[in-house]
C-alpha cells in the first residue's frame, strides 16, 4: 500500500524504499492529520515500557503499571534510508495480540507479528530485550 504508492508516486523502485518510525506524540488517533506520504498507526498499547512524554523516548513503565497506551506512529517512506544508530533505538516488536507466539504461515511469518517499530530510547537494546518490551495492537483478542 504506502510503500507502493509512494515509490509510484516518486517513480522509485520499491525495493529502495522503507518506513522511516517517527513517534508523533504532538498529536492523537483523533487529531492526526493524514499525511501526503505514508501513514499514521495507533492505538498501540506497551508492555513492560512506556513512552516519556517530556523526553520524547522509551522510558521504564511507571510502578503497578502493565500496559500503557503507545503514542501515534508516522510509518514515513523514504528513499534509500539510511539505518539508525542502534544505540539511540529499540527495535520494538509489535504483535496483534499479547500472545507474542503465532503460527507460521504459507509465506514463513508469524500471523501474530506484524513488524519491528524503532523506537526511540537513551538506553541499550539490551536493557530492553531483558525486560521484554513489546507493543501490541490489543489487549484482549
Amino acid at each position: 500500500g504506502a510503500l507502493q504508492n509512494f515509490a509510484r508516486k516518486n517513480q522509485y523502485a520499491i525495493d529502495r524504499v522503507s518506513f522511516e518510525h517517527v513517534f508523533r506524540d504532538d498529536v492523537t488517533g483523533t487529531t492526526a492529520e493524514k499525511p501526503d506520504d505514508g501513514v499514521i498507526i495507533y492505538g498501540m498499547y506497551m508492555e513492560a515500557c512506556r513512552w516519556d512524554y517530556e523526553t520524547h523516548l522509551l522510558a521504564d513503565p511507571n510502578p503497578k503499571e502493565l500496559f500503557s497506551d503507545a503514542p501515534c506512529v508516522w510509518l514515513k517512506p523514504i528513499y534509500e534510508r539510511t539505518p539508525k544508530d542502534p544505540t539511540t533505538i529499540y527495535e520494538a516488536p509489535l504483535y496483534k495480540t499479547l500472545v507474542r507466539a503465532g503460527t507460521l504461515s504459507t509465506t514463513g511469518h508469524s500471523t501474530n507479528f506484524v513488524l519491528m517499530l524503532e523506537v526511540p530510547t537513551d538506553k541499550p537494546q539490551a536493557f530492553w530485550i531483558k525486560r521484554a518490551s513489546a507493543l501490541f495492537c490489543a489487549l484482549k483478542y
